[in-house]
């Protein structure tokens, strides 16, 4: 912190200007120590991990008398900056209130002249330069002598009170403006959900139905796949048993088969309920994909994983590579294009679908393949994208080594079946809405972009003296400090009495504190 002050500015550490007051914690184990409904307020960092308010008046618990008493902790007065010293570094409040913390604090307690809140605004602009005082193995963690050397740029008392003015009115319209752009991803989330439940409901294309008349029943399209099966079957069974290129095993989805302990929700009249099993393509493996190797190999075959599965499409710009030897290995699962994929180890239930130009790439022993080729894939993808298709599928798995769906148990998953018409005309519909989606969540990043950085920026000029006007009258801060440092080098008494509790005082304050 070598550059130029300010005019009428002055430079030192925290600790010239505020005592810095540690906390305790007293024994967990003791629940006589500890109260829910009242005590002594008492703060952890963890009370502070979704804190927008400069002052804070409790945590989750209060100490009790004895809590307090078998604890090193210390109650420090209304004005207190609490700045947690590890886990992490750099939350920051001003208490409300008496207040205890615990040993995660280094509170400053402000002598006279001080703006609490000017002390509260540095330090969110200054945690970096503290971070670098931090030491420690397990986490790093700032002790109370280098709490005290923390950097201060000092302004004349009456500039504190102005950038805090200042800095309060923009601030507040920087948090309020993040805290609606903080709404939009929740929103959009919702909205895809809810543009999926209508979807698979028929809902979204009820007026289309209204004009189509003669678009059919799903029934009709499963007669007729139903008859294409059977054909083929026959066929496959008169071939010779070295001539065929299917198993007779994949031929046993001619016809729905529904399983009866779900409750499955109303849908028009001229759809149907399936199994997953039945739409998919009898010629094509229904697989999990590689067991995964323990070495990557960047110039070979391409490979599928959970972790590459995003928004409903796989991103290639992740794809690790395996060995030729082990993607050899796994022929059934590579893929053709088209398929439709789902996270079926660990994380349940992510889809995907695999663009025609993934063709020849593996998937992952996590991911299953699902062949779909006589109805619309998308169509399918958006239904175990659903909500209720989701949680479906996490409530059919099994806890082994991880949480995991087993081919048999996704085969049976329902699905509601529109006629093919209906299908593509819902898929495109869906995309149309989803297309609206993505380009608000393109302006929402553009505009988090914009608005995160002003908060810095407005604490940078506001401590390079920039944010507000100075006041050639205002008496120099070289002078307050000086005060406030004779004020403490002649025995200024912080502490007040040892009985049930110990109070620290603001630093310059000589008056007895009455218990």
């Amino acid at each position: 912190m070598n550059e130029e002050l300010p005019q009428g500015w002055a430079s030192g550490e925290m600790g010239d200007v505020a005592k810095v007051v540690g906390g305790g914690t007293p024994d967990s184990q003791d629940p006589e120590n500890f109260s829910t409904e009242g005590g002594i307020p008492w703060l952890t960092p963890a009370d502070l991990s979704n804190n927008k308010a400069i002052r804070v008046a409790r945590g989750k618990r209060f100490l009790t008398k004895k809590g307090f008493n078998n604890s090193s902790a210390h109650l420090v007065p209304k004005g207190t900056v609490l700045f947690s010293s590890r886990a992490p570094i750099g939350y920051v409040a001003i208490a409300a209130n008496e207040i205890s913390t615990n040993q995660g604090f280094k509170s400053f307690v402000c002598g006279g002249g001080i703006c609490s809140e000017y002390i509260y605004f540095w330090l969110r602009f200054a945690t970096p330069m503290a971070e670098e005082l931090a030491s420690g193995t397990t986490f790093a963690e700032i002790s109370g002598k280098n709490a005290a050397k923390i950097p201060l740029k000092l302004a004349p008392s009456g500039e504190q009170r102005r950038i805090v003015a200042k800095l309060e009115k923009l601030l507040g319209k920087v948090d309020a403006c993040q805290e609606r752009l903080a709404k939009i991803p929740v929103l959009l989330k919702r909205f895809r959900q809810s543009v999926l439940a209508a979807a698979s409901s028929g809902r979204l294309t009820a007026d289309w139905r209204e004009k189509s008349p003669n678009i059919g029943t799903s029934e009709e399209l499963i007669s007729e796949v139903s008859k294409r099966r059977e054909e083929k079957l026959q066929k496959l069974k008169a071939t010779p048993v070295k001539e065929r290129h299917a198993a007779l095993s994949e031929f046993d989805n001619s016809s729905p088969d529904l399983r009866n302990d779900l409750d499955l929700p109303d849908i028009p009249e001229n759809w149907s309920w399936v199994d997953l099993r039945f739409v998919m393509s009898p010629e094509e493996p229904f697989c999990y994909g590689v067991v995964q190797p323990g070495e990557d190999d960047p110039h070979g075959p391409r490979l599928i994983r959970v972790c590459d599965m995003e928004g409903g499409r796989v991103v290639k710009e992740s794809l690790r590579g395996i060995p030729g030897t082990i993607h050899a290995q796994y022929q059934r699962s590579v893929l053709r294009g088209g398929e439709v994929l789902v996270s079926v180890v660990g994380t349940i239930g992510r889809a995907a679908i695999a663009s025609l130009d993934l063709a020849g790439i593996n998937i992952a022993r996590a991911v299953a393949k699902i062949p779909v080729r006589e109805f619309e894939a998308k169509f399918v993808l958006l239904w175990l994208s659903t909500s209720r298709a989701e949680n479906w599928m996490v409530g059919d798995a099994r806890e082994v080594a991880r949480k995991t769906l087993n081919l048999e148990q996704l085969r049976t998953l329902p699905i509601p079946l529109p006629p093919l018409d209906e299908q593509q005309e819902i898929v495109r519909r869906v995309e149309g809405l989803f297309a609206l989606a993505d380009q608000i969540e393109v302006r929402f990043t553009q505009a988090r972009a914009q608005v995160d950085p002003l908060t810095p920026s407005l604490l940078a000029r506001a401590f390079r003296g920039e944010l507000v006007p100075q006041d050639p009258n205002d008496e120099p801060a070289a002078k307050l400090l000086e005060r406030i440092l004779q004020q403490k080098n002649g025995g200024v008494p912080t502490y007040h009495g040892r009985e049930k509790l110990k109070k620290v005082s603001p630093l310059g304050d000589r008056r007895s504190a009455s218990r």
